[in-house]
């Protein structure tokens, strides 16, 4: 299986890191790739895609069968994840292609690009936040419901550490040593 991991990672924290080494225990997984989404994805307050880039090569260091895809960042207009994970799938033809997403984002999967096509071609790994019962918020949800076999829940991850938490407290816990070494270098996140 090729799982991937899209995100903004702004910035990588040790949750981020965390999931890798949960999803390698659990699934037989071939490659994993951290994806970070593209500057010109969102308005918000992003570091650079240059910053994130060296940020999740950092935390990514001597994990194997780890890759770091700056394909978003290549693109000259946003694609949205069904076109990443089609060129992923396109290098892959023989393997499983499963995307992660936390379990809070499956309220919001109604509203992706091409929502119906990424359900019926490809699997989500749902990693648990906030103690959720997953299950029941597939089942429950009109459209997810009728995909219950592209999803692969993972119900005990419990890592309470978000990117959104680090930029307000800048606590050097939620983050590597090196990633925290890198932001206070170049002075990310202080404003």
């Amino acid at each position: 299986m090729i799982v991937v991991f899209g995100g903004a990672f702004n910035p990588p924290t040790i949750a981020h890191q965390q999931i890798y080494y949960y999803v390698r225990q659990h699934l037989d997984v071939k490659e994993f790739i951290y994806l970070p989404v593209s500057s010109l994805y969102t308005k918000r307050s992003l570091a650079s895609n240059y910053h994130r880039l060296q940020m999740l090569n950092l935390m990514t260091k001597g994990l194997p069968g780890v890759k770091v895809s700056t394909m978003e960042f290549d693109d000259p207009e946003y694609r949205g994840t069904y076109q990443s994970l089609l060129r992923i799938q396109e290098a892959h033809p023989e393997d499983i292609v499963a995307f992660i997403i936390g379990a809070d984002n499956l309220p919001k999967l109604n509203k992706w690009i091409n929502v119906r096509t990424l359900l019926a071609e490809f699997k989500f790994i749902v990693i648990n936040r906030n103690r959720v019962d997953i299950r029941q918020m597939i089942l429950s949800d009109p459209l997810l419901k009728q995909f219950p076999d592209s999803f692969i829940t993972l119900p005990d991850f419990d890592v309470a550490v978000s990117s959104t938490a680090f930029r307000e407290t800048l606590d050097p816990g939620s983050v590597t040593t090196e990633v925290y070494d890198y932001l206070m270098i170049h002075g990310l996140y202080k404003e």
